[in-house]
């Protein structure tokens, strides 16, 4: 009798011990799954979109959810990785924001705002979960009496579907100024077959993975409580704050390349290749928003002819004579371009009643035998021009005379074009023409553009780690965001150009842009 008493307590023992190990060591994932599956070859396909929009809604009209029991679906839609559809009411008008939290000391916690307005309705995209582990995702609430309450959930976060680190290897400069607030958009996968856009925060810790089809994403641009993303050469994707495909544009004969920008009336202007023509990256094409028709289409061979025909393809390949790599719009129906075959930046004037060439800024060598001399400006104080340039931005300010603004970009500093010979780069002092030289450098630029003097003069600029092809650079507020090709790495500077961070890409492929984008209004509020 004593044995079986010893016997059964030993055995309840036992049970309690399994189900303290059950209580702390398992856990129900807090999320739902749609019927609707989507993967990254129909996640640009708008029935599917439809369909898993229809589906969601079908939910959210048959079941309550509320602040204590949300509808959390993990990246519903396919167009991130780890990103959380999550949906409810609250009986009293709230503002929401979250906080993700992992059991790793070397990841931090994520926290954003997803609404700084009250209301009773609450639909959103929770972006930044971590992949492959157990995500705490902590919901709080302010009300309008200013009192409040928190609720947390446990996500399993899924697994990336490309080849990126979770972690990227971060070093910190001699700045202790702070960083801009925001996330890191790697744009053009610098890791080899693996199409995908990635947000990495300011820790260098990845928050998104963003399906691409083919080429690259060459730049994000709001409008509409939407973000407009190109998602393969002839195709930009519209999708929604709550990572929904809503609306697609094609490109029909052409093929985009490099850059997309707005005009003034909010249409498309795109860099563009004419796949009906024998030559590549020459073509500028306008797509009206509304309509997705293509408006208006710009030829350099009719801006620059007697250049083109000095020049030919290369060994049967692309005749790429221009090879233009950056759009500005300037509100005067004017466009400012980025010539990288001839290192010059151009403006064209009269875009949509009778595109003219301008001006030309670029070292006089380059033009001095040709037609176009004429057009370059003078500079008007001593340096090296650009060449090789990347990522021109046009900057107005209110205290400048009229017919000045500012251009800055990423000059590669490198010296090369790949159609015409005739061009002597040994002979522009200050720059890079052998890929292999030591003690090389890229830098960053920014000229005073004036047109009533027909001058343009260098007010700033900086050594930045050396490419020779892409790159990108981007002024915040108080920051600069600069991404160099070659050099594999992205780094922040504050306002006196003194590193405060950066960050090593460890891929086998050089990296596009990188720009860094707060989203607000979009994913945050």
């Amino acid at each position: 009798m004593k044995k079986l008493i010893y016997f059964l307590l030993a055995f309840c023992t036992l049970c309690t011990i399994l189900f303290i190990m059950f209580v702390y060591y398992h856990h129900d994932d807090d999320t739902t799954t749609l019927s609707t599956k989507v993967s990254n070859e129909t996640v640009y396909d708008l029935t599917t979109q439809q369909s898993i929009y229809q589906e969601i809604q079908t939910l959210q009209t048959s079941n309550t959810y509320t602040e204590q029991n949300p509808l959390f679906i993990i990246n519903p839609f396919g167009t991130n990785t780890t990103s959380l559809y999550v949906y409810f009411e609250t009986e009293k008008a709230a503002s929401v924001s979250y906080t993700i939290h992992v059991d790793d000391k070397t990841i931090r916690d994520y926290s954003n705002t997803l609404s700084s307005s009250y209301q009773q309705t609450h639909t959103y995209q929770i972006i930044g979960l971590i992949p492959n582990m157990e995500n705490t995702v902590t919901l709080s609430f302010t009300y309008e009496d200013q009192s409040t309450s928190t609720h947390s959930f446990t996500i399993d976060g899924p697994s990336l579907k490309g080849k990126e680190p979770l972690t990227l290897e971060k070093t910190t400069g001699t700045s202790t100024q702070s960083v801009a607030d925001g996330l890191y958009a790697i744009l053009g996968s610098p890791f080899q077959d693996s199409p995908y856009m990635y947000y990495y925060d300011n820790d260098g810790i990845l928050r998104g993975e963003i399906p691409i089809e083919n080429y690259l994403s060459v730049r994000l641009l709001f409008n509409d409580t939407s973000m407009y993303v190109t998602v393969s050469k002839q195709k930009i994707a519209q999708i929604n704050a709550l990572g929904q495909v809503t609306n697609l544009y094609d490109l029909k004969d052409y093929e985009l390349h490099h850059d997309f920008i707005w005009d003034n009336d909010g249409n498309f202007v795109v860099l563009a290749t004419d796949t009906n023509d024998e030559t590549v990256e020459d073509h500028i094409i306008t797509i009206n928003k509304d309509t997705g028709e293509i408006d208006h289409v710009i030829d350099l061979g009719d801006i620059l002819p007697t250049y083109k025909e000095t020049t030919s393809s290369k060994d049967d390949k692309d005749w790429d004579w221009m090879h233009i790599n950056t759009l500005q719009w300037v509100d005067d129906d004017s466009l400012l371009l980025s010539s990288r075959e001839t290192s010059t930046i151009i403006k064209i004037k009269d875009v949509y009643t009778n595109p003219t060439l301008e001006y030309m800024l670029a070292d006089e060598t380059i033009w001095s035998n040709t037609d176009y001399a004429s057009y370059v400006y003078e500079k008007a104080n001593e340096f090296f021009s650009q060449a090789g340039q990347h990522c021109i931005t046009y900057v107005e300010d209110e205290s400048l005379a009229d017919g000045q603004y500012y251009l800055y970009m990423f000059n590669n500093n490198f010296g090369i074009s790949l159609i015409n010979s005739s061009i002597d780069w040994t002979l522009l002092d200050g720059i890079v023409t052998d890929i292999d030289q030591e003690d090389k450098s890229s830098y960053y630029y920014k000229y005073l553009v004036d047109e009533t003097t027909q001058t343009y003069t260098l007010v700033d600029s900086f050594s930045i780690p050396f490419s020779s092809y892409v790159s990108s650079v981007q002024n915040l507020t108080n920051t600069t965001v600069i991404n160099s090709g070659d050099g594999k790495v992205f780094q922040e500077y504050d306002a006196e150009h003194n590193l405060i961070q950066s960050f090593s890409l460890p891929g086998d492929k050089t990296n596009y842009r990188v720009f860094k984008y707060d989203f607000k209004g979009y994913y945050f509020n």
